[in-house]
């Protein structure tokens, strides 16, 4: 007899582990899918391997990671169910989540798809009603089991074929966790992660840099702007200089190494080689400019940023040499620290 397989929409919280350990119980095959965009996860991507290791050891799930930036890229232009508080589009994000995954259930051949929502545990996205419209518009209605709370629910495809027994099935709903914790003591599973948002979305600040963009308020187009724009945009002090460039410097040697691996040959890239101090970048300044003019003065103030953000020589020259690389050519300017004052007005 086949053995049947289920496709597991997997976050990494509580909730999905054992949704999907749930459904495991019983015999089946489960495949978990964790999606990652600039937004949330990205991290994962620096080494899949090491996370799907990390996961099968601690929960015993298999996993595949899955990048769906491109696609949430332009989900962000016009989401149907609009944003929540900040600039996340929780319903549509659900929605695009299980469309994706309901393509996938042919590649990987799988019988019906599994999430971890729990009725009413988030006041957006996993009302009744709201779980009723994503089952709806991701088309996954029939193929979808929730089964942390699939008896408070009408039974699926899944359960009414025999796939699945509703009898080991349960009835969570609420913000409560102690009947989760409970169960994840059943199954072994004491290392989890507390219950976060997680999404750059949800942040007031971060979200607040994406918007802008969105809006066309902005060096890059909305329509030009690509997933390795965004993880720049998250990452080290973010500055729109007044000839119209966008710079990003690093505040560590961990963000100097990510920024380093985000370059594009239209960047303009800037570094000490006498002192400590940031990598910077003035992003498509071979490309974004009309008036060269512009770009030499934005080019010259980053070269003074770079030196006020740069480690101090005690008693000796405040200023310092920036190497500058631009359009297949590299040169260097010495350059005096900007004083504060000046730039405050230009942080992002």
């Amino acid at each position: 007899m086949k053995k049947i397989k289920a496709l597991a929409l997997f976050s990494g919280g509580l909730d999905s582990i054992l949704a999907a350990r749930v459904v495991a119980a019983q015999g089946i095959e489960v495949v978990a899918v964790k999606f990652v965009t600039p937004f949330f996860e990205n991290d994962i991507l620096t080494d899949v391997e090491v996370y799907q290791e990390k996961i099968r050891e601690k929960y015993s799930i298999n996993v595949i990671v899955e990048d769906i930036s491109e696609g949430y890229l332009e989900l962000l232009h016009n989401p149907t169910h609009g944003f929540g508080k900040n600039f996340n589009p929780c319903i549509d994000c659900k929605i695009f989540m299980l469309s994706r995954a309901k393509e996938m259930m042919a590649e990987l051949g799988a019988s019906f798809l599994i999430t971890g929502e729990v009725l009413g545990q988030r006041p957006m996205s996993q009302r009744r009603d709201t779980l009723n419209v994503i089952e709806r518009d991701s088309g996954s209605r029939t193929q979808l089991l929730r089964p942390l709370s699939a008896k408070l629910m009408n039974p699926t495809q899944a359960e009414l074929d025999g796939l699945v027994d509703r009898e080991q099935l349960y009835n969570f709903s609420g913000r409560g966790r102690s009947r989760q914790i409970a169960l994840a003591k059943e199954f072994g599973i004491e290392d989890y992660p507390a219950p976060a948002g997680g999404c750059i979305l949800a942040d007031p600040i971060l979200s607040r840099r994406i918007k802008k963009v969105y809006d066309g308020d902005f060096v890059i187009a909305p329509e030009e702007i690509t997933a390795d724009d965004i993880r720049m945009m998250l990452v080290g002090r973010q500055l729109l200089l007044p000839g119209g460039g966008w710079l990003i410097l690093g505040r560590d040697e961990r963000e100097n190494d990510r920024m380093e691996k985000l370059v594009t040959d239209d960047d303009a890239t800037f570094f000490m080689e006498e002192r400590p101090g940031p990598f910077a970048v003035l992003r498509k300044a071979a490309v974004c400019y009309d008036d060269a003019a512009k770009r030499d003065s934005d080019i010259r103030i980053t070269a003074s940023l770079v030196v006020r953000y740069g480690k101090k020589v005690k008693d000796g020259q405040k200023g310092a040499d920036v190497g500058v690389k631009l359009a297949g050519q590299a040169y260097e300017i010495f350059a005096e620290p900007l004083e504060d004052k000046i730039f405050q007005s230009w942080i992002l």
